[in-house]
């Protein structure tokens, strides 16, 4: 079970995902499904430099 999820993960590589598109290995549904199935952590986020920590105080 856990192989079957790492190729799966590994299909929508950002690093590769682009090719596959155009291969036709994968869709751009599929890439859609993917993206909308990962959560949103920006509000765990961490600033990693003082710039973004002055940004986010503005907003």
């Amino acid at each position: 079970m856990k192989l079957r999820l790492a190729l799966e993960e590994k299909l929508l590589d950002v690093r590769v995902r682009d090719r596959l598109l155009a291969e036709n290995k994968i869709s751009k549904e599929d890439v859609k499904k993917y993206l909308d199935s990962l959560g949103d952590d920006a509000k765990t986020a961490i600033p990693l430099d003082q710039e973004a920590a002055d940004a986010s105080k503005l907003q």
